[in-house]
């Protein structure tokens, strides 16, 4: 791309930033009170495409997995490059979440994962709805669901199946400025209980506790050797949850965890999977144990490592030309999962400057903003015709 080309993208890009930051930071503050919790996302998407429509989106749609579809181009062009934001947050609340300013310095729950990166993205979809500039392929925006958590990327896997075969590429805005995930963390999520009879803890003295099998049992899953990962590969695995019991004096019937391993290997992936059933049957003689599948987020697919790197290396250009931080690369559990487990080149950027990520103490700087905002039309207009 010639230096020219470059330098009229920046100065278009920084004109729509500097003349809409204001609007960007009202959008930030209105959409980041609006409850969204994985699989609750209801509200969060009608104020979304109602917010597209006002802007003069046309055709915008709600799939089955609650996210918010506006395309662009899709009709002159068969291969597309999706975009995506995510709107659903850890936290569990459905009444309108509580913010606080001090200076500069928003403060939300979920304030900056993702809502922050989805107002970035969404200021793209302005810019492509005000100017209409060709491009050389077809702009899926989306506002996607089911992220977090036990979403299991679900909204993200729905796009995959409604464009198969389509998609050149893929852009998710997530996490911080400086950060450029290229790699993607897999993970499998179960609930495992087990159950005996139980008793009086007085006169039934002695039998089998639910509770005590199960410290047994997560001793034993934190006993497992971790796989021999290949260099650059790494695997992980928590118990997150433990439930069990119901009163003092019960000798407790039914206890259980919640447990997950990770890793960038899917190698790995099946290896954690056979050592934690070796386990498991270990225990079926003590007491009844089942084991629930909650969730799996795939690892990396087969992909072209140059196409890869050639991709990224373009993220890693933009990014560089507003951000004067370092730029990491690295594997994380995003949106951009599904697609690189397909093969298909896929990136997660940060947009914004930020902490406390999951937390209700999440902080965004709002100077931050028209940063990550240039760098998302800055992307986009790399395919103007």
């Amino acid at each position: 791309m010639t230096e020219d080309r470059i330098n009229s993208i920046k100065s278009r890009v920084g004109s729509f930033a500097e003349t809409h930051i204001e609007e960007a930071e009202d959008l930030l503050r209105e959409m980041g009170r609006i409850p969204a919790p994985t699989r609750c996302e209801e509200k969060r998407t009608e104020f979304v495409r109602d917010w597209l429509i006002r802007q003069g989106a046309e055709n915008v749609r709600i799939d089955s997995l609650k996210n918010v579809i506006w395309e662009t181009g899709t009709g002159d062009h068969e291969d597309v490059i999706i975009w995506a934001a995510h709107m659903d947050v850890v936290q569990p609340d459905t009444e309108s979440y509580p913010m606080t300013q001090e200076g500069r310095i928003l403060r939300a729950p979920g304030i900056g994962d993702d809502t922050a990166n989805l107002v970035n993205l969404l200021m793209g979809a302005k810019y492509l709805i005000e100017n209409r500039p060709a491009l050389d392929c077809g702009f899926v925006i989306c506002a996607n669901s089911c992220e977090e958590g036990l979403g299991n990327l679900d909204g993200s896997k729905e796009l995959m199946r409604q464009y198969e075969g389509r998609i050149r590429a893929f852009y998710s805005f997530d996490c911080y400025l400086g950060q450029c995930i290229d790699r993607a963390v897999g993970s499998h999520r179960y609930r495992i209980t087990v159950g005996v009879q139980g008793g009086h803890s007085w006169s039934n003295f002695g039998r089998a506790s639910a509770i005590k099998i199960m410290a047994d049992l997560i001793e034993e899953l934190y006993g497992i050797p971790l796989p021999e990962d290949a260099p650059g590969d790494k695997t992980t695995f928590n118990v997150g949850v433990i439930r069990g019991g119901t009163t003092v004096n019960s000798i407790p019937q039914r206890a259980e965890i919640l447990y997950e391993y990770r890793s960038t290997s899917e190698e790995s992936l099946s290896y954690m999977k056979g050592e934690m059933e070796r386990v498991i049957e270990g225990f079926r003689d003590r007491c009844d144990v089942e084991v629930e599948l909650l969730g799996i987020r795939p690892g990396n697919g087969d992909l072209d490592p140059a196409r890869l790197k050639e991709f990224t290396g373009l993220s890693d250009d933009v990014i560089g030309q507003y951000y004067d931080g370092p730029v990491w690369r690295g594997a994380a559990s995003t949106d951009s999962n599904i697609p690189l487990s397909k093969g298909i080149t896929a990136n997660t950027i940060g947009t914004v400057k930020g902490s406390l990520a999951h937390t209700r103490e999440e902080w965004v700087d709002l100077d931050s903003l028209i940063v990550g905002m240039k760098i998302v039309l800055h992307l986009m207009m790399l395919h103007e015709l």
